[in-house]
């Protein structure tokens, strides 16, 4: 799958011995033109780095964490998550002249993401991407274009400068809206009020052609917002499962026997590499998919809410038939009502679901979650495709959320909130740890640290001191003059930011491209810290 992003010049290499087979017998006039194509064929193959396919195919496989599922396995035998990264690296390795990312981010891990980042920031040609993970847009874009109200607007600079200049734009064209509204109303009463009298006739008609050539300032639409909010149904016991020496897997096992119990009241992710097993075994634990070997025991009174990843087969059903297939018992107005908390307009509602976004089928399914009594919650990977308002109002309703949680998801802040306890599943078992995501990193950055002492070779502890006490001595004075240019650089942008309250259209946009360029600085200065 991979080399089928180099086809047009494989073409090339078929053509090229083909040529070769063709020269043994051809006359003399032949031979010179085929050796004149040959030529040909070879500089554009020795131009597009044709010898290094292979090279560059390991190298975006390794980046993306492909290499260890070998790369001639069968691409219908991967999870969701590694069919992704298969596109994503196909992608990469054809350099097209614009780059085309939709939400490039989801299933992959943080060091993908990194590796991601670097490859963008590096890359010589133009890409449009999509994407919820704010940090990850922060981090590589320079541009945003926003599209509100059938209108796409242009902005420079990262999210967070876009977020700040549009905050302010609103708040003048909403000023400039109740300015106008207050003149059109004025006007309106005086030419109501005057257009029947001769004397004042022609003051009315003067005010009228006013009103009819005015560019009337139009507010976009506010977007529904969700409100999400699970019910807590009555209290399980102490023990909501427990497995015994569970082998998870389809064909072959993708696990050594996994023995662990989940508690009442915990929240636990569930991290590891893509093809892993996560969904297989939330699967497993939900007798969903039958094991290899071993067995799950689950506790008593489960009340279960499942979000799947992935919902396969195409949905012909509309939104309201959808929900109606759940809750028979509901009226259409319940229906509506429970769908539009979701955060989806008239028109999703009545839409079939298969025509929606990834984000709005992902709001119908949750709509199921929270219209229906739960103790126990299993998600895998409920942000993907959500905005960021939406994503957050999940994160919020789920810290309220009373109930226990086994959560599976690449999306590293929002575990990090949420989960109490991580559970890495790797092949050979599972590993517990207490905390959040970045106690976990933390954990496991101080073992590869561990890990790289023990293989390193001994050094003199005197010399070596000596050494550090020097390092530390520049790096502080690095520190310190870093800090100094960047409380510069910040109060120079808070200037320039005061003024942009009330400034004329020209002062503003010299401001933004001032506070632009100072944002760019400043970034640079605390990648340096």
């Amino acid at each position: 799958a991979l080399k089928s992003a180099f086809d047009p010049l494989l073409q090339k290499e078929q053509r090229m011995n083909e040529i070769c087979d063709m020269l043994g017998t051809a006359d003399e006039e032949e031979m010179n033109a085929l050796m004149e194509e040959l030529g040909t064929i070879q500089d554009e193959l020795t131009l597009h780095d044709f010898y290094a396919i292979d090279a560059k195919v390991e190298e975006v496989a390794r980046a993306l964490g492909l290499l260890d599922l070998g790369l001639d396995r069968d691409v219908t035998d991967l999870s969701g998550g590694q069919r992704t990264k298969v596109l994503l690296a196909k992608l990469l390795l054809e350099k097209p002249d614009i780059l085309l990312l939709d939400e490039p981010t989801n299933y992959l891990d943080e060091e993908h993401i990194a590796w991601l980042k670097r490859y963008l920031l590096e890359y010589e040609n133009a890409f449009i991407l999509i994407s919820h993970d704010i940090p990850f847009l922060n981090s590589v874009v320079n541009i945003i274009y926003h599209m509100e109200n059938q209108e796409l607007n242009r902005y420079v600079g990262d999210y967070d400068h876009f977020q700040e200049v549009y905050a302010v734009k609103k708040a003048q064209l909403e000023a400039a809206y109740r300015k106008q509204q207050q003149e059109i109303s004025e006007l309106k009463d005086f030419v109501a009020r005057n257009k029947a009298r001769v004397s004042t006739r022609n003051m009315a008609m003067s005010r009228q052609k006013k009103l009819d050539k005015m560019d009337v300032i139009e507010l976009a639409a506010e977007k529904p917002k969700p409100e999400f909010k699970f019910r807590y149904g009555r209290t399980p016991g102490k023990m909501l499962f427990e497995t015994h020496d569970l082998v998870i897997g389809y064909d072959e096992p993708l696990s050594k026997p996994l023995n662990f119990t989940m508690e009442r009241g915990q929240k636990i992710a569930l991290v590891g590499t893509n093809g892993i097993g996560k969904t297989t075994l939330l699967r497993s634990l939900l007798g969903l998919i039958k094991p290899l070997s071993g067995s799950v025991e689950q506790g008593e009174n489960l009340e279960i809410g499942y979000f799947e990843q992935e919902v396969k087969g195409e949905n012909r059903n509309s939104c309201i038939e959808e929900l109606w297939q759940e809750f028979p018992s509901y009226t259409q107005y319940q229906v509506r009502s429970a769908l539009a908390k979701c955060g989806l307009t008239t028109k999703h509602i009545e839409s079939q679901v298969r025509v929606l976004s990834g984000g709005e089928q992902a709001k119908v399914r949750l709509c199921k979650l929270l219209n229906r009594d739960t103790n126990f919650l299993l998600l895998d990977e409920p942000t993907n495709h959500l905005d960021a308002f939406s994503r957050e109002e999940l994160e919020n309703t789920l810290l309220n959320y009373s109930g226990t949680m086994l959560i599976v998801s690449h999306d590293r802040y929002f575990i990090n909130k949420l989960a109490t306890r991580i559970v890495e599943l790797t092949p050979n078992g599972c590993n517990n740890f207490l905390g959040n995501y970045d106690d976990y990193s933390e954990h496991r950055y101080v073992s590869e640290v561990k890990k790289e002492e023990k293989q390193k070779p001994k050094v003199n502890d005197y010399k070596l001191k000596k050494e550090r006490q020097s390092n530390l001595r520049k790096l502080n004075t690095l520190l310190k003059r870093l800090e100094e240019e960047i409380d510069e650089t910040e109060n120079e942008i808070g200037k320039y930011e005061s003024e942009l309250s009330g400034a004329e259209y020209e002062k503003l946009m010299e401001y933004t491209s001032k506070i632009d360029e100072l944002s760019k600085k400043r970034d640079v200065l605390y990648e340096k810290w």
